[in-house]
């Protein structure tokens, strides 16, 4: 997949995109993070919840161990090419897109309306 890195520093700050009330992160199956890691640091940031002391499981929402397996690369080694997984965490959508794009929506009473990615 080439995307940007989702190592959590300055220079990877949460983007509020087009001002519709999303954030958008990057995926990259290089990176020593697994994907749904980065989707749990992601909605940490964003909900303001510190996974670390046990308050969000993405078990409540979905089974991290087939996410990741999902979108790693096919058995012949090329790579998934389509596709997305949504369902909801910490009452946020998110969105899960083969080429890495994480996408995070914010619940619905809390946003203005606007188009999926």
């Amino acid at each position: 997949m080439q995307t940007e890195s989702t190592s959590r520093d300055e220079s990877d700050e949460l983007r509020d995109e087009q001002g519709d009330d999303r954030y958008v992160f990057h995926y990259d199956d290089d990176d020593t993070a697994t994907l749904t890691a980065t989707i749990v640091h992601a909605l940490a940031s964003i909900a303001d919840t510190d996974v670390s002391q046990g308050e969000f499981s993405l078990y409540d929402s979905i089974d991290p161990d087939a996410l990741d397996r999902i979108f790693r690369p096919k058995a012949d080694g090329t790579e998934r090419t389509g596709g997305h997984i949504a369902f909801t965490a910490l009452e946020h959508e998110v969105y899960v897109y083969a080429d890495g794009e994480i996408v995070i929506y914010p619940p619905a009473e809390t946003r203005r309306p606007g188009p999926h990615r």
